[in-house]
């Protein structure tokens, strides 16, 4: 798993939101971009990281950032969510994995004792040309604008 690094530029990628339309990294072009992926929908982590960015959209916005969340799960899965916590931002329902490993964040994973391969929570902050700005690997889900921002 060869992970994106400060410095370097996104591939250009194009996936799907919770609703079926096409989201490409060429969207956002010109603006700044959080991208957030998470292991699963609707699990209390990944609820807690979504929800404190809703909760602090509005100041990240300010800063003028935009977001995508993104994770393996379905469109219903993701709209499911979406709709359940009312979020003010796309998630990317990416099946195929386009964008997980554009940004390199499937890999291998431990939890309980049990080895698989998953989804790595990492947030991307990409600057107006498409190139990472900041990793951030160690994902506090309940502060987690607060680390953006910091």
């Amino acid at each position: 798993m060869q992970t994106l690094k400060q410095g370097e530029s996104v591939p250009d990628f194009t996936s799907k939101d919770e609703q079926g339309n096409p989201v490409s990294l060429s969207d956002y072009r010109g603006k700044k971009l959080i991208v957030f992926f998470y292991p699963k929908a609707s699990t209390p982590g990944c609820t807690n990281e979504a929800c404190n960015l809703r909760d602090n959209y509005e100041a990240l916005q300010a800063e003028g950032y935009e977001l995508l969340g993104v994770s393996a799960d379905s469109e219903k899965r993701q709209t499911n969510f979406k709709t359940k916590y009312e979020f003010p931002f796309p998630l990317l329902a990416d099946e195929d994995k386009t964008v997980i490993n554009a940004f390199g964040v499937w890999g291998p994973k431990k939890f309980m004792g049990r080895e698989y391969d998953g989804i790595h929570r990492k947030t991307f902050l990409i600057d107006e040309n498409g190139v990472v700005e900041r990793v951030i690997d160690k994902v506090k889900t309940k502060d987690h604008a607060a680390q953006i921002l910091e």
